[in-house]
């Protein structure tokens, strides 16, 4: 039982604006139009024979009426079949990828990948791709990609209707090889065109620096498997520099890494509940910290809109403890967590399986976390540097370390 959650927390993704990155139930036996399915009964073996024949039927429909059955691909078809079969659960977080696609997913966790350096999410409503994320020194950032651009067309071809993984595939290839992004401006709604050089991408998750009055700051984009040592570290850096205080900031983070979430708040949590699951037979997996490390100096988290899954996992949880103010807007609200199936040709299926409950047993599906110091953020059009939301949080910190003294 340890080695089957041990392999779900591992597999485990918390994440809700499925990034560049992006087992099920068994599969096997009857063969249904390249899918084997596990058949149980006589009444199973009567639909997997009537979906047979009905495709049987499509197919023929094709090659001999449709007008461009020359183009045809074969194998395209059959992938879209398994796509659509997971797609028609009508769930946006549980996707199939085949196996170009899979690779990609397995590059993009490993926080190393040949890409541009965005990090994208996509709006479950409009289906607009934006560019949350533009990696510092990436060859996005060298073209002129900026954080909000909308990413409209790729290679001319426009994306928006695209699965996010489908559009992650188009911009990604090759070191060396270009790739032509038109964007439209987020501060301008201007169209334009910028052709990228596509390069190795280490993901850097984290940043960090000290701010005024000894305040650490350390911003999180993403879970990924990097992100725990660069966390660990960030931490440790500011600690040796004397820090006094600490500002966790999650804004426009979509999620990622269940395992390396829990990680990250065990450096900073009691001893205690992080987080746990719940399947749909009601079975409970739980993560837990320990005694060995906790934080506990005055500390606050920022989140916006776009924080999501992962990220509300780590502010609920530093929330429910009581050991800093959630600073900012109401979080995206994704309570739920899809375990990633390694299929045997290689493909993948990302599908939701379990609940997530912080350590209160609070499940925050479609409702969010809700801050305990409301800020809109609010552009400055005179300093593109003006940060009204960290400039609340910096106020935090400084009124609890007032209370301290």
């Amino acid at each position: 039982m340890e080695d089957k959650k041990r392999h779900f927390w591992q597999g485990a993704l918390c994440g809700a604006l499925a990034m560049f990155l992006i087992g099920a139930a068994s599969l096997g036996a009857v063969h249904f139009a390249g899918m084997d399915v596990l058949l149980k009964t006589e009444a199973d073996a009567e639909v997997g024979a009537d979906a047979q024949k009905k495709l049987k039927a499509l197919k023929k429909l094709i090659d001999e009426k449709y007008l461009y059955s020359d183009e045809v691909d074969d194998t395209s078809l059959t992938e879209g079949l398994y796509a659509g079969y997971i797609n028609a659960l009508n769930d946006p977080y549980s996707i199939y990828y085949d196996e170009e696609e899979a690779k990609s997913f397995k590059e993009s966790t490993s926080g190393e990948y040949s890409g541009i350096g965005v990090v994208m999410s996509k709006n479950l409503n409009t289906n607009i791709v934006t560019a949350v994320q533009v990696y510092e020194d990436s060859p996005a950032e060298t073209a002129g990609i900026r954080e909000n651009d909308i990413i409209y067309k790729v290679n001319g071809e426009e994306v928006t209707d695209l699965e996010i993984a489908e559009v992650a595939a188009r911009v990604k290839g090759t070191e060396g090889t270009q790739v032509d992004i038109t964007l439209i401006r987020n501060d301008t709604g201007e169209e334009e065109t910028v052709t990228v050089t596509r390069g190795k991408v280490e993901a850097r998750t984290v940043s960090s620096e000290m701010k005024e009055e000894q305040i650490g700051y350390i911003r999180v984009t993403e879970f990924d498997s990097v992100t725990y040592d660069q966390f660990a570290q960030a931490l440790s850096d500011l600690e040796a520099q004397g820090m006094e205080g600490l500002i966790v900031d999650l804004r426009n983070n979509p999620g990622g890494n269940l395992l390396t979430t829990a990680n990250m708040l065990d450096l900073l949590l009691p001893e205690g509940i992080i987080v746990y699951t719940q399947d749909k037979n009601g079975e409970k997996s739980v993560l837990s910290s320990d005694d060995e490390h906790q934080f506990t100096k005055p500390l606050a988290v920022l989140v916006n809109g776009n924080s999501a899954s992962a990220s509300e996992i780590f502010a609920g949880a530093v929330q429910d403890y009581g050991l800093g103010a959630i600073v900012g807007t109401t979080t995206y609200g994704k309570g739920i967590v899809q375990e990633v199936i390694t299929l045997d040709d290689g493909s993948l299926v990302k599908l939701t399986t379990a609940e997530y409950y912080t350590p209160n047993g609070r499940n925050i599906h479609k409702k969010g976390i809700e801050p305990d110091v409301a800020v809109e953020y609010e552009v400055n059009a005179e300093d593109k540097d003006a940060d009204n939301q960290l400039d609340a949080a910096i106020t935090e910190i400084k009124n609890k370390k007032g209370n301290a003294d």
